[in-house]
């Protein structure tokens, strides 16, 4: 890694499937190595959440302060951005990519403050666990019962110089969870009952491989090893992504989101109303998709007509869509022998070359995070 003022630092991002796979760990050792090699290496945020190991490699790697913010009549500490920024060193350690920063902070987002270190000329070496990446925000609650309570945009971890996963066996994260070597002995007894069960783990990890290979796969700057690169000669993917306004359009882009990164392709979103606009009680969802969609990379696009499906089918096609993604609607008993009126029935006949898919409905996440997962 090389930093300065005069041009943009390089971002490098330990990836994690859980909680004590040892991303942070893996961090501050790489901060390490560059420090004895001699790089100005400052530490900006590191959580050691009271482990040993973890403390004492801190020893011998400048720690920058952190700030006290007032809010609300008292006082939260949090990175100290100016801080380091004024110190400007070659390389800053910043764990934890997609927490949430204190309240009253520059920005709401640890990734915002990479941002800023980046464009003042700073490597940045941070980390970030599979769970909180807003594409799997759906299949991670489907796996653990538990809907993530904090996100950082895929295209932000993608566009890092370098992603390294940080792997560790199911059994081996359970073995350290009981020996106290993550949590304390009463959350750690908790933890291996519910979310660290070995199923759970195993997913997991699975899914944090299957991101990487996609990412690594989608990338079409990387060159083989001929100097060419994978992309030439090939199609892009165009996928489009239809909302109704309804309160599973979340799903509906995070699917959507996946399978445009699986072809590197593009993502776009379209909602087909009426004249005269969304109803009132879908204006508030439409615009939080609108941000979900953009945050993912994606474009967000309304169209009006009184034949919704014919102008979603002529959308799909004045975009060259080569997928389209759809919600499972409910069908009352009269509309089953309405076909032609569906929207389904008619993309499925009338696509012409459209890879269709059909997102049925699956049960909402109803637990909490556990407490010890808790920010």
């Amino acid at each position: 890694m090389t930093g300065g003022a005069d041009h943009r630092g390089r971002l490098r991002i330990y990836l994690g499937s859980a909680p004590g796979a040892g991303t942070t760990c893996a961090l501050l050792e790489e901060g390490r190595r560059h420090a004895e090699q001699g790089a100005d290496v400052v530490v900006a945020h590191a959580e050691t959440r009271g482990r040993p190991y973890t403390r004492a490699l801190l020893e011998g790697i400048e720690v920058i302060p952190h700030a006290t913010v007032p809010y609300r009549g008292t006082t939260v500490v949090g990175m100290d951005l100016d801080a380091v920024l004024a110190r400007r060193p070659k390389i800053a350690l910043l764990d934890d990519f997609a927490d949430r920063n204190a309240p009253g902070a520059r920005h709401a987002w640890r990734w915002q403050d990479a941002a800023v270190l980046l464009a003042a000329g700073i490597d940045v070496i941070s980390t970030v666990r599979v769970d909180h990446l807003d594409s799997l925000a759906d299949v991670v609650a489907n796996i653990t019962g538990a809907t993530p309570r904090q996100g950082v945009p895929d295209p932000v971890v993608r566009a890092a110089d370098e992603v390294e996963m940080v792997d560790l066996a199911p059994e081996v994260l359970r073995d350290r969870m009981g020996c106290g070597h993550i949590y304390a002995p009463p959350e750690a007894e908790e933890a291996l009952r519910t979310w660290f069960q070995t199923g759970n783990l195993s997913a997991l990890r699975e899914l944090a491989l299957l991101w990487l290979a996609t990412t690594l796969a989608s990338d079409r700057g990387r060159q083989l090893p001929d100097g060419h690169t994978p992309w030439n000669g090939r199609t892009r993917e165009r996928v489009v992504v239809a909302l109704s306004g309804g309160p599973r359009g979340d799903v509906l882009i995070r699917r959507a989101a996946r399978i445009a990164a699986r072809g590197g392709g593009d993502l776009l979103a379209v909602h087909a109303t009426w004249p005269g606009g969304p109803v009132v009680r879908g204006r508030a969802a439409l615009t939080a998709q609108r941000q979900l969609i953009e945050a993912l990379g994606g474009t967000y696009n309304q169209i009006v007509g009184t034949d919704i499906p014919g102008a979603l089918l002529a959308f799909a096609h004045a975009e060259h869509a080569t997928q389209l993604v759809l919600g499972a609607t409910r069908r009352t008993w009269p509309a089953a022998f309405q076909p032609l009126t569906a929207i389904t029935p008619r993309v499925l006949r009338q696509g012409a070359g459209i890879g269709v898919h059909i997102v049925t409905r699956t049960p909402p996440a109803s637990r909490r995070w556990p407490p010890w997962l808790r920010p």
